[in-house]
């Protein structure tokens, strides 16, 4: 593999991601190119929120080739064109040889919940404090344990099991991994529903259900039937609100429902969305991300 790396001005670089594309480039990456100097520019925003710039004022565009010719021949093709004015070959390089794999499951290590309760890697051994574990490796669908909005539904839930307050029967609404699933299973809930509206999250739930020896039901968001002592939906906060009734006519009685992918600023949109039906609490806070839940 060779990478060709360019510079080039924010006004160029659409364009010359299309051109390498179109000349067979297998990947194509932008970076700022004053990354980790005092020039780098902040350029993301808050999730759902725009960029308050539309690219770095100088870029670094990095382009990946089977071979060195065909990085060559592209080079001398983007250099005799107009639009390539103001930008600039840096360099034609091997990649190094790597242990991808290896590289990959680096990047991800055990995951703490609770100091009892941690998801692990099937690469690395559980820590000696760990009395719960769940098994799960990164994968095409959301939820291995990273992010805080899974966190908190997870500690919620291993707080259930503290307490001694049964979870019940449980629907994991947008399961995306499943890992809500296998968690509440693990926390005693007596039978468990795992929906989403993407096939591979199904197959993953399934996958991962079968691997930490849990039994669950998923599929598509018809397998949803009755009414759960528990609801789960970590999502984000737009589908949330529509899905307000839906979510709510499946909680019983006395039960609750536990939602996740909420912005801090966005508290009042759900509590509004869903108080014709429940009142919602913020029970848990992370990095800017809220938990909320609700007795029905």
């Amino acid at each position: 593999m060779f990478e060709l790396i360019l510079l080039a001005p924010v006004a160029q670089v659409e364009i010359l991601s299309e051109a390498l594309d179109a000349l067979d480039a297998l990947s194509v990456s932008v970076e700022d190119a004053d990354a980790q100097t005092p020039a780098e520019q902040a350029l993301f925003g808050e999730p759902g929120m725009p960029p308050p710039k539309a690219g770095w004022e100088r870029s670094r565009v990095v382009s990946l080739f089977s071979d060195e010719a065909g990085a060559r021949d592209a080079a001398s093709v983007l250099s005799a064109q107009d639009f390539f004015a103001g930008c600039r070959l840096v360099a034609i390089q091997a990649v190094p040889e790597q242990d991808w794999v290896r590289l990959t499951q680096s990047q991800f290590t055990p995951v703490e919940i609770t100091p009892e309760f941690w998801i692990v890697p099937t690469w690395h051994e559980p820590p000696a404090q760990a009395r719960q574990v769940i098994r799960l490796d990164p994968g095409l669908a959301f939820g291995t344990g990273t992010h805080p909005t899974t966190r908190m539904c997870l500690r919620w839930i291993a707080g259930q099991g503290a307490a001694g307050k049964s979870l019940g029967r449980v629907l994991d609404y947008g399961c995306g991994s499943g890992i809500l699933a296998i968690g509440a299973a693990k926390f005693g809930a007596s039978s468990i529903d795992a929906v989403d509206i993407d096939e591979a999250a199904v197959q993953s739930t399934l996958a991962n259900a079968e691997a930490n020896h849990v039994s669950l039901t998923t599929g598509l968001p018809d397998k949803a039937e009755g009414i759960y002592q528990t609801v789960l939906a970590n999502i984000l906060a737009t589908p949330l609100k529509v899905l307000a009734p839906l979510l709510c006519a499946r909680v019983a009685p006395g039960g609750a429902l536990v939602l996740a992918g909420i912005l801090e600023r966005q508290a009042d949109e759900l509590k509004a969305a869903y108080a014709p039906y429940c009142q919602l609490q913020v029970a848990d806070q992370e990095d800017g991300w809220i938990l909320m839940t609700a007795r029905l």
